[in-house]
């Protein structure tokens, strides 16, 4: 699929409403209409909190420098992986020990790993246009608007050959119901969703399903209480020697449009998020009854 982030700007008078576009985008990429007065799917309801749930503590929460503190005060020091730097002017050398993962503090997707010297200035080009423009407008993240553009520096928990799995974790109402596994994030990049008891929900085509965590008890704990203030939120880990070790908090997993294999799922993990939802007056989404303020 196109990334969406960064197609080019159009003049003022041709770009469409925040509703409309993401009406369209949606079409484009699930090749259904959302139904955006009732939303079911889980794809729809991030689409729906797009526009109408603009929750203070969001930005907060996935801004990746600020986020380590909340985390740390939750959980412990331990959960953290270090900073070496963050800041909005790079350095012309870095003063901090190789290899490390340089990232943008503000958004997603957005990363570049430098294993030696050679990868520096490969990562000061690649890495220029990050802080241009605020993340996910096209996408219409409300959420990363608000955060401060900065770079973050940290350090590489892979090894030569292999990036660290990445275990995702999506928590609806305070309880972690699934884990996405992602596997080769940066060459070839697959997924597969697995329950709390590590039974396989969606398929992975010529592998091998992968074990559990040794940790996931304690991830799922840590997950669940890094949530708990959240009808939905995905907070994402690494474990590294059989420890748990922070990664992000994300509120817009895919912008709500990757498809889920096999279909079904979206709209049984909708139903999780609908059902978290009810139980906290709060933060009501969708029933019929409250009818958000269109913005």
């Amino acid at each position: 699929m196109m990334n969406l982030r960064h197609l080019p700007s159009l003049p003022h008078w041709l770009v469409p409403s925040a509703r409309l576009r993401i009406y369209i985008i949606y079409l484009w990429c699930h090749r259904r209409w959302p139904d955006l007065r009732a939303p079911r799917r889980f794809t729809e309801l991030v689409q729906w909190r797009k526009l109408y749930d603009h929750d203070p503590r969001m930005p907060v929460m996935a801004d990746k420098i600020v986020a380590k503190r909340h985390v740390e005060q939750k959980l412990s020091r331990e959960w953290i992986i270090p900073t070496y730097w963050s800041g909005r002017v790079l350095p012309d050398q870095p003063f901090w020990p190789y290899p490390f993962i340089l990232k943008a503090s503000h958004g997603c997707n957005q990363n570049f790993i430098c294993r030696n010297p050679a990868d520096w200035k490969k990562a000061q080009r690649a890495s220029g246009k990050w802080l241009r423009a605020p993340y996910g407008l096209w996408l219409d993240e409300w959420a990363y608007r608000a955060i401060p553009r900065s770079y973050i520096v940290e350090p590489y928990l892979g090894t030569d050959h292999a990036v660290p799995v990445d275990y995702k974790i999506y928590v609806f109402g305070g309880k972690a119901a699934f884990v996405q596994v992602h596997l080769n994030r940066y060459s070839d990049h697959r997924w597969i969703s697995f329950d709390r008891q590590w039974q396989q929900l969606s398929r992975l085509d010529g592998d091998s399903f992968p074990s559990a965590p040794a940790s996931l008890a304690k991830i799922l704990d840590g997950a669940e209480k890094i949530a708990a203030d959240f009808d939905f939120a995905r907070i994402d880990f690494y474990e590294i020697a059989g420890e748990p070790k922070f990664g992000e908090v994300t509120f817009y997993p895919g912008s709500g449009l990757d498809p889920f294999d096999p279909p079904e799922l979206d709209r049984k993990i909708g139903a999780l998020w609908l059902s978290g939802s009810s139980s906290r007056a709060d933060r009501p989404y969708p029933t019929g009854q409250w009818k958000p303020k269109m913005v």
